[in-house]
């Protein structure tokens, strides 16, 4: 067993983010004839903002510039050909709004339109009307955006700033290659379902049909039965190389006051690395891209030591991209994949005690959770019973990093239709219980009481996911693209 190390690692991703944006410019045909290297300028913005998206992992499809009509119909199919998630529409300079319309009504993915002119200010002492038309990005914003409401479309987000060194349009860019990204990986996934609902756990109950037509994954309904086979005669090789990677990745501490835990057991070791085996076997046969699951088994058998021992694995698995649910919430596995998309974590949790002499909030679960959002190295302790729930084994135990976080709950409203539930708040470095179970205290505005008050009268499910950093205007932004309802809590 290794000694205590404060230095959490990062679990690798299983899959690389993917993304395809498409991008074109918008100009004004009249112009090139009036104006020797103008055209030639628009062209250097157009790479210019290509390169900023491709730093951010996002393939880029160009369609050039579109500065007639004309020109607009005859792109719109080789758009659509080119199965984007996002366009971006890069304003380079004026441009009449007939090159967009078109698109407004054809096109039906997120546009953005991009007005980030070269320069911060205008040499206004030396300025020329071609150094006008250079910088003139967001001359024609407004006039597309009320033609989008005209066509009855949302008007398109605005990048807007300068090239020159402007920390906004960075991070406005980045933001929108991360919502690109949770677009594809929601249109493209396979989620796994596997089980039932616990016992009463109204709330919990998700049409898998519902699923697909508000988010777009494919669910995968999962017999005990697939995973099993991969349990019962793993690959000796590949459980060992479990064994070392979960020994390597954990603390394996000695219990404290919970007199349900105690140090890691070899028997609860080689269990839950031989769950991971058969996880990763169910994962490669079927192709998934998540999994909720909930399954009891007979009481003693080995199908209910399998089921009720994913923890350990399911959490490496969750770090490393792979979102898996306990307790079959198919919604807070959607959640937890755009969370991982945005790249800030995801960890399964739920609202635990609460601490009103500092005025926080427990916030955490019994499993899975998004290990490469970890403060410290994770602890990995033998529990004798799982409360609530049949079966023991290993628990993971951490505490969430320090700092700013967001949380996103995925909701469903008396018509049946999906509802976000976001908020801001901080994670403090605070005690924690040792019970196995992965906590954070959570401190939220303007006092624990009245947001948890605010927070149950949105409706959301009673889970929901944690991520790091403050991201609700993406999620904001994700929800409408979805065209649902959501709250932000504040």
């Amino acid at each position: 067993m290794h000694a205590p190390s404060a230095a959490p690692q990062q679990v690798q991703r299983i899959k690389p983010l993917r993304a395809r944006a498409g991008l074109l410019g918008i100009g004004h045909h009249v112009y090139w004839k009036q104006f020797d290297g103008l055209l030639d300028e628009l062209h250097r913005k157009i790479a210019h903002v290509k390169g900023r998206i491709e730093s951010h992992g996002v393939e880029v499809a160009e369609f050039g510039m579109l500065d007639t009509a004309q020109a607009a119909y005859d792109a719109v199919a080789k758009i659509k050909a080119a199965d984007i998630d996002v366009l971006f529409v890069d304003m380079v300079t004026y441009g009449t709004s007939s090159t967009f319309g078109i698109l407004c009504r054809e096109i039906n993915v997120p546009i953005v339109l991009v007005a980030i002119q070269p320069l911060a200010a205008m040499d206004y002492a030396n300025g020329t009307t071609f150094m006008q038309l250079v910088n003139d990005d967001f001359c024609s914003v407004p006039e597309f955006t009320g033609v989008a409401i005209r066509f009855g479309r949302r008007p398109p987000a605005v990048i807007l700033g300068h090239e020159t060194g402007d920390p906004i349009v960075e991070a406005e860019l980045k933001s929108w290659c991360g919502i690109a990204k949770v677009i594809h990986s929601l249109r493209t996934a396979r989620i796994g379902l596997m089980g039932h609902v616990l016992e009463s756990m109204l709330d919990m109950h998700t049409d898998p049909t519902a699923i697909t037509a508000a988010f777009g994954p494919h669910v995968v309904l999962v017999e005990p039965g697939d995973i099993f086979k991969h349990y019962t005669q793993p690959d000796p090789k590949a459980v060992d190389t479990w064994k070392a990677k979960i020994l390597d990745f954990f603390d394996t501490p000695d219990p404290k006051s919970d007199p349900l835990t105690e140090k890691l057991t070899e028997k609860d070791l080689g269990i839950a690395a031989r769950a991971a085996v058969a996880l990763e076997g169910l994962i490669a046969e079927k192709k998934l891209d998540g999994l909720a699951y909930y399954y009891e088994g007979e009481p003693e058998s080995e199908l209910r030591t399998l089921v009720t021992n994913l923890i350990v694995g399911n959490s490496l698995l969750t770090g490393g991209g792979f979102p898996m649910c306990g307790e079959f919430d198919l919604k807070t596995c959607i959640a937890m994949m755009i969370m991982d998309r945005l790249d800030i974590g995801g960890s399964f949790a739920e609202f635990h005690p609460i601490d009103f002499t500092l005025d926080s909030v427990l916030v955490g679960h019994d499993g899975p959770h998004h290990i490469n959002i970890a403060a410290s190295k994770p602890v990995i302790r033998s529990l004798k019973k799982y409360h609530g729930k049949p079966g023991s084994g290993a628990g993971v135990e951490f505490q969430i990093k320090e700092g700013p976080i967001t949380m996103l709950s995925i909701g469903q409203t008396r018509e049946g239709k999906f509802k976000f539930v976001i908020a801001e708040g901080e994670s403090a470095k605070r005690p924690i219980p040792p019970t196995g179970n992965t906590n954070t205290h959570g401190i939220f505005k303007p006092d624990v009481r009245t947001f948890l008050k605010r927070w149950v009268a949105e409706g959301p499910t009673h889970h929901f996911a944690l991520g790091i950093g403050h991201h609700a205007a993406e999620l904001v932004e994700i929800a409408k693209i979805l065209d649902l309802e959501y709250a932000v809590v504040a």
